[in-house]
């Protein structure tokens, strides 16, 4: 009898043994996990730039701009991605071992000008997003947006953008027409209300410079600068620092302006980290750029 009852209790001690471990393993793989997740995230260093071309425009649209910006010692890589219609990808180019800042283009088969393919464009883009963080492991970025691609970046923020899993650190909207082409703003078009009635779902650490070009300071031959400057309404008071600039003279036309020396200047400072800072350190004195700061 007595050993029965050792036996029992023998039994009864490794029954209790293994339960114990059979919660311990799962908890330990779970922690390992999400310890591991952690670690990339923490350890992510690429931190792309990500252009997008307005309307009309190929991934080739920024091509002059990119080999004023390689032109020095450092040499980013470049990858395009065009999106079709049927939602695939079509990829050129690949990341050089090393390079933490890459230039990623994103383009569209479909890129007609319209409020209606504008908001394809933001949800194709964010395909284009969820390859480009699948294939390079990133969770931070900038990005630049020429005419229609501010838009198309601004319908993304708002409406597409996880901020708990990526971060936007600087956005940089070159001729954007925030309200189309329309002069005066008392007269908002249907995206203009649309944009600022979600603006609270901007990124509130977001540093925005916007970029307007004139040769008459009435517009840069396409975009009106009120239209530009109308992007206050969506971003001010809502992200971490707004800044509106208006660049004039030569190369201050609508597409010409990805190449004009002043933005060229601008954007180098964005990948040299220098666009976010107090106001007046990212220009000297002298800079021929005329600076509007907003918070």
């Amino acid at each position: 009898m007595k050993q029965k009852g050792i036996i029992k209790k023998l039994i009864g001690g490794i029954s209790l043994v293994l339960i114990i471990l059979g919660l311990i393993i799962p908890s330990n793989d779970w922690i390992n996990h999400h310890v591991s997740s952690a670690q990339i995230v923490y350890n992510s260093r690429l931190s792309p730039i990500i252009f997008i071309p307005g309307s009309n425009a190929s991934v080739d649209r920024f091509d002059g701009l990119f080999k004023q910006l390689n032109s020095g010692a450092i040499k980013h890589s470049i990858v395009k991605i065009k999106v079709k219609e049927d939602d695939q990808l079509e990829v050129k180019g690949k990341l050089k071992p090393r390079d933490l800042q890459p230039f990623f283009v994103v383009g569209f088969e479909d890129n007609a000008d319209g409020y209606s393919h504008i908001k394809k464009q933001a949800k194709w883009f964010d395909i284009a997003m969820t390859f480009l963080r699948s294939h390079y492991y990133f969770n931070n970025f900038s990005g630049v947006g020429h005419s229609n691609g501010g838009l198309i970046y601004t319908i993304y923020l708002e409406n597409y953008l996880n901020q708990d899993d990526l971060e936007i650190k600087s956005l940089i909207t070159i001729a954007t027409p925030f309200n189309f082409n329309e002069s005066k703003i008392e007269k908002r078009t249907q995206m203009l209300n649309d944009l600022i009635k979600q603006r609270s779902h901007l990124p509130k650490n977001l540093v925005l410079v916007s970029i307007a070009g004139t040769k008459n300071y009435t517009d840069d031959g396409t975009v009106p600068s009120q239209s530009v400057e109308a992007g206050k309404y969506i971003y001010q008071t809502q992200i971490k620092n707004y800044t509106h600039i208006t660049v004039t003279g030569s190369n201050s036309d609508h597409s010409d302006l990805v190449q004009n020396p002043q933005v060229v200047d601008i954007i180098q400072n964005n990948t040299k980290g220098l666009i976010g800072r107090e106001p007046n350190s990212n220009f000297p004195d002298n800079h021929p750029v005329t600076k509007k700061r907003k918070k």
